[in-house]
């Protein structure tokens, strides 16, 4: 069983608004309808819908203005994030897409989490590149840098081959005697 609706809004995966599509009824009733995503398609809400769409493509104009000055702004922007890791290369922890999303907000720039185009959180050191969508048809893409803290470029502070170039004297661990040649004194 499927409900027709009239799309108020692009659903990723779904559709553009003005779509009539059919979704199952749980999916309409405690989503689409309370967040005013989608209206049912009856001929009350469809005229309903016509008369809204004029209203929609003005503000839409005025996003879409503010959305390409955005990525303007943005064009040239790289994040950088320090975290810790193991010898393999691999963080303990991430780097999610509401990390991205704070790192973009402290440089001015309001971009809601789910706008970051990112399949699965960023679980190594390295270079990636995000997109990010400013608006449901303009997008930037944004280099992102995870390294170690204190790391610069790709130099690696603190490596295991630096701790133990640096070590000059060995330590006999206590309790251990140091063992007397055979055929002593």
């Amino acid at each position: 069983m499927s409900v027709k609706v009239i799309l108020n809004d692009h659903i990723e995966h779904l559709g553009e608004r003005g779509d009539v599509v059919s979704v199952k009824p749980g999916f309409a009733r405690n989503y689409l309808l309370p967040q005013k995503l989608a209206y049912l398609d009856t001929p009350g809400n469809r005229r309903l819908f016509n008369q809204e769409q004029k209203n929609w493509e003005k503000m839409d104009l005025k996003r879409r203005t503010a959305a390409e000055k955005m990525a303007a702004e943005m064009q040239g922007l790289e994040l950088s994030f320090e975290r810790r890791a193991s010898e393999q290369d691999v963080l303990f922890g991430s780097v999610s897409a509401a990390d991205i999303a704070h790192a973009l907000e402290d440089r001015g720039f309001a971009v809601d989490r789910r706008r970051i185009a990112l399949d699965h959180a960023i679980k190594e050191l390295g270079s990636f590149e995000v997109e990010v969508r400013v608006h449901s048809d303009i997008s930037v893409r944004i280099p992102i840098h995870v390294s170690r803290p204190g790391a610069h470029g790709d130099a690696r502070v603190g490596a295991p081959e630096e701790a133990i170039a640096g070590v000059t004297e060995l330590v006999e661990p206590e309790g251990m005697e140091a063992e007397e040649p055979a055929g002593g004194p």
